[in-house]
């Protein structure tokens, strides 16, 4: 008799259901959180013409090297940037040092504002992030600039889970990817930031969890 209960125990439906409960909650557990580290660029000096290709100030040179001493530590496997030379530049230095290549993703470019007009330029920004589909002539809506750059946050969460993952940016597009996740990444958040900044983000597949700002001025 005694045998048979354990036999019958050892075949408990419920007592299996139990297990893996036990066992799917321990895995889940053990998955390691998706790093994402929003590093907007260093201070570069305004240039008509070149918003591609302009560099950073000597004040920006220095902070990119600041950049680089915060990021060391944190095990990067990733480095992946706009394609805007002020973006690459404040994140080269760290990948660089830590032998890694910067990955160019064209989506994470800055949000064209375009023609503005006699406004000023605050309060063009302010227009755009508070109607989501207005586009001055020539530019990009909050609505345009989210969906294109959002794509390329969405890849690296599915592609890249478990890792850390600089991501070298602008104000603008990051608080636009940043609000995709989170409605509070608006418009005072944008001014509210500095150049550079870091912002550390942990993630659960497409769930934003934290973020935490590590760079101090």
């Amino acid at each position: 008799m005694m045998e048979l209960k354990r036999v019958l125990f050892f075949f408990n439906p419920i007592w299996w259901k139990g297990c893996w409960f036990m066992i799917a909650n321990s895995v889940h557990h053990l998955k390691r959180s998706t790093i994402l580290y929003f590093v907007r660029h260093a201070e570069s000096p305004y240039e008509e013409g070149r918003e591609r290709t302009r560099g950073l100030s000597r004040q920006g040179l220095a902070d990119a090297l600041a950049v680089k001493d915060r990021l060391l530590g944190e095990g990067i496997d990733l480095y992946i940037s706009s394609p805007y030379e002020r973006a690459v530049r404040t994140i080269r230095d760290a990948a660089d040092t830590a032998g890694k290549e910067i990955i160019i993703e064209e989506d994470l470019r800055e949000r064209e504002i375009g023609q503005i007009g006699a406004l000023s330029f605050q309060d063009a920004k302010r227009r755009v992030y508070g109607d989501a589909a207005f586009a001055f002539p020539g530019g990009e809506s909050s609505l345009e600039a989210r969906q294109r750059a959002v794509r390329v946050i969405r890849k690296l969460l599915e592609q890249h889970a478990g890792q850390r993952i600089v991501i070298g940016t602008h104000g603008d597009i990051m608080t636009l990817m940043l609000g995709e996740f989170d409605s509070r990444f608006d418009y005072a958040f944008w001014e509210s930031t500095s150049m550079p900044d870091i912002y550390k983000t942990e993630w659960e597949g497409e769930t934003l969890r934290q973020v935490t700002r590590t760079w101090r001025e």
